[in-house]
């Protein structure tokens, strides 16, 4: 592959920063092979290498897109890191940008890319498919791509007598030591699970009660903390716990793969949604190609196809027309949380030192 020196330049960078470069081609459906190739119409293919971050990499993602990517006309190249680490690390670059888009991050880390002019406005070929709320109405910096639920789920053959109500699992001693709880709180999941226990705590000012806080306490005492490799299924396999959060948009596959029935426990106060969303990394060199790639990426064809083959959520209306009934029932079965993202931007960081430094071992 031939690339030119800057290029070259920046793929060293990446190596020394340690990244997690994911290309190759996995195996997809052939109704979605041709779904995401298009028309062709916004395929760039400028030869070089589109350097794309994401947190949204896993279970095959980030070698599904690579793959019909290339039949589109892109050659591209996956970054994947944790939502939390992957925004300080395109801070960190703006003298200097690895980056090009960037797609997966919620709401709440775009919204911190736009304050640190991280990100460059871009108005999509796709930007009437979707709601203009759902993404950045104001300047149209980051567009919606995915919404998914973080919910709290079991296994309905193993588990018995499930909580009436998510809380229950951890200010209830029958239910201790039976859920998981991910203390990698540079994760995006892990950090909005946080955001929603808090959500009915805290105050205007973004000053939190101590009864929320009890709340947290209570949830990471009582917890089995997740094992780092292993799935959470593979733990409710195994007879280690019974509950646990997962993102709505893994459920069908989970099930599919360990033969699990799977069962949300419910919420009083709503569970975290969120939505994924896709912008160009500020000082790119690569900026009509971003943007290209943007064009090609959000598509309703293209989603729809990502929709079908891992069975997401897709913000576009016209894609969620080819995604899993099952996904849309799921979806628009839960509460959604009343949590005012914009102030859990502002105060998500010193939350978390909080419980790292007070309630984690």
């Amino acid at each position: 592959m031939q690339v030119l020196n800057t290029r070259a330049a920046r793929g060293t960078a990446l190596l020394a920063l340690g990244s997690i470069l994911l290309a190759g081609c996995s195996s997809a459906a052939t109704t979605s092979e041709t779904a995401a190739a298009g028309d062709g119409a916004t395929a760039a293919g400028s030869g070089e290498t589109l350097i794309v971050y994401t947190n949204s990499n896993s279970d095959g993602r980030g070698e599904w897109v690579t793959e019909q990517a290339a039949e589109a006309g892109f050659e591209i190249e996956i970054v994947g890191l944790g939502g939390a680490d992957l925004t300080n690390r395109i801070l960190a670059e703006q003298n200097n940008p690895v980056g090009d888009v960037v797609f997966g991050l919620n709401t709440m880390f775009f919204e911190t890319l736009k304050a640190d002019d991280a990100i460059t406005a871009y108005e999509p070929a796709w930007a009437d498919e979707v709601p203009q709320d759902a993404g950045d109405p104001v300047d149209g910096a980051y567009w919606p791509l995915v919404d998914q639920a973080i919910v709290m789920v079991y296994d309905e053959a193993s588990a018995d007598a499930p909580p009436a109500d998510m809380a229950d699992l951890w200010n209830d001693p029958a239910y201790q030591g039976t859920y998981e709880v991910n203390t990698a709180l540079g994760q995006a999941t892990p950090q909005l699970v946080v955001a929603g226990i808090l959500a009915p705590y805290v105050d205007e000012s973004g000053e939190v009660s101590e009864e929320g806080w009890a709340q947290v306490e209570a949830y990471f005492a009582n917890g089995s903390p997740a094992v780092e490799g292993t799935d959470l299924y593979a733990r409710f396999e195994r007879d280690e716990v019974d509950y646990g959060i997962v993102p709505s948009g893994g459920i069908i596959a989970r099930d599919e793969e360990y033969g699990t029935t799977t069962a949300i426990v419910p919420s009083e106060n709503g569970v975290p949604f969120v939505t994924e969303q896709i912008g160009v990394i500020a000082g790119t060199d690569q900026e009509a190609e971003a943007q290209a790639f943007i064009d090609w990426f959000g598509s309703s064809e293209v989603q729809g196809a990502f929709a079908e083959q891992f069975n997401s959520m897709p913000v576009s209306e016209a894609a969620q027309e080819q995604a899993n009934p099952e996904v849309v029932e799921l979806v628009g079965s839960v509460q959604r949380a009343d949590i005012d993202f914009a102030l859990v931007r502002e105060h998500i960081g010193a939350w978390i030192e909080r419980i790292e430094l007070e309630y984690l071992p």
